[in-house]
């Protein structure tokens, strides 16, 4: 699907693929978070940046320890998202079409306005594509607003599908920078790189947040991080035994709580909570890699702590659904910036995750997930 120039009869090649039964897409998956989500904001990447000493760094180990008081996230990528497939359009047009939504906006190539409602064909339009419609279905229906970087996952899963289009003209540091500023500076959502991380990257990832490029490394800046799998294949079923995921019915953005945790930085009191935060982060990062099963619930209930303090809006809806987990032994973590009804339930003791699961369907609606190596599947683009 990428020969010739991508601007000139891309709506016929997209003609052949459709008769042939191979419209070429992007399947794009979702993350849990988890202690480390806000830090990835470029404000936070920015405030909490400290050039590493260069001797501690090269006689580090596989824990890191001299990045404890740096910005990081934590992703798992999960088999929920978004499929994004291209289909053949107009000539000298371009649109993307929600099946979930409901929704279609369209416009000629090269004169698409910067607005909110067009950032997807902002995404097309950057790599000069024209003829073309991408149209976005989620992967299991009704996840919308739950924590998981819906709108992320699909702004970086149609880039992701442009720059195969277009012939792949730009890397993937480039592709999640990409993706986080077309949507923050068109007003989509607050962001910062996580989702767009997962999405590009994949699999249980420790993402050190460098907002100028990695010291001693070339490579663009904002977008970039320092990357280290923590667990592989083997430890997945361990993890899925202990977590779960359960959807409270609230529904609202999380633009206004990102904001919060924004205004936090321009306040000196809320230093010792934004210190708990790294160090909550970190805790979590070597939990999962040493297996401590413990010491992941003590950096759930940590980070969620501060939160709370910070915000205490972060919380609403999920209190019910905390209480009953807490009384279980368990961890909960409302998803995202916490703007979503999508709650992480953890408990160390597989046994009462079991337990308690049985307990919280009475009430909530559980999404089901599976973890994954890859953050997306090319799909009839090879």
């Amino acid at each position: 699907m990428t020969e010739g120039p991508p601007a000139r009869g891309l709506a016929e090649r997209l003609e052949r693929a459709a008769a042939a039964g191979r419209l070429p897409g992007i399947r794009a998956y979702h993350r849990i978070d988890g202690p480390g989500s806000s830090l990835d904001l470029s404000e936070f990447q920015q405030a909490l940046w400290r050039l590493p000493d260069a001797e501690e760094r090269a006689q580090s180990d596989p824990s890191l320890a001299w990045s404890r008081r740096l910005a990081r996230t934590v992703a798992l990528t999960i088999d929920t998202g978004t499929h994004v497939r291209a289909e053949p359009y107009e000539p000298g047009r371009l649109a993307a079409r929600s099946e979930d939504y409901d929704t279609e906006v369209s416009g000629f190539a090269g004169e698409i306005p910067p607005t909110a409602e067009n950032w997807l064909l902002k995404c097309l339009e950057a790599f000069g594509l024209s003829g073309v419609r991408v149209v976005l279905r989620n992967l299991v229906p009704d996840t919308h607003s739950a924590g998981l970087g819906g709108s992320a996952t699909a702004t970086t899963g149609t880039c992701l599908l442009a720059n195969a289009l277009a012939g792949e003209p730009l890397g993937p540091v480039q592709l999640v920078a990409m993706a986080s500023r077309l949507e923050r500076d068109l007003g989509v959502s607050l962001t910062g790189t996580q989702e767009q991380s997962n999405v590009v990257f994949g699999g249980v990832v420790d993402y050190l947040w460098c907002p100028w490029g990695a010291p001693g490394e070339p490579g663009t800046g904002f977008g970039s991080s320092v990357r280290s799998t923590l667990l592989g294949p083997d430890a997945y079923s361990e993890i899925e035994r202990r977590m779960a995921i359960f959807h409270t019915g609230r529904e609202r953005t999380s633009s206004r709580t990102n904001a919060v945790w924004v205004e936090a930085l321009l306040d000196p009191s809320a230093r010792g909570l934004i210190h708990q935060k790294l160090d909550a982060a970190y805790a979590y990062r070597e939990g999962l890699r040493r297996r401590d099963w413990t010491a992941v619930r003590d950096a759930i209930r940590s980070y969620r702590d501060a939160r709370t303090r910070l915000c205490p809006e972060y919380m609403t809806a999920a209190e019910e659904l905390h209480a009953t987990a807490e009384a279980a032994g368990g961890a909960v973590f409302p998803l995202g910036a916490g703007g979503g009804g999508g709650v992480l339930v953890f408990c160390e003791d597989p046994s009462r995750l079991t337990a308690l699961r049985d307990e919280l369907r009475e009430r909530y609606r559980e999404i089901p997930f599976r973890i994954r190596s890859s953050g997306h599947e090319r799909v009839h683009l090879d």
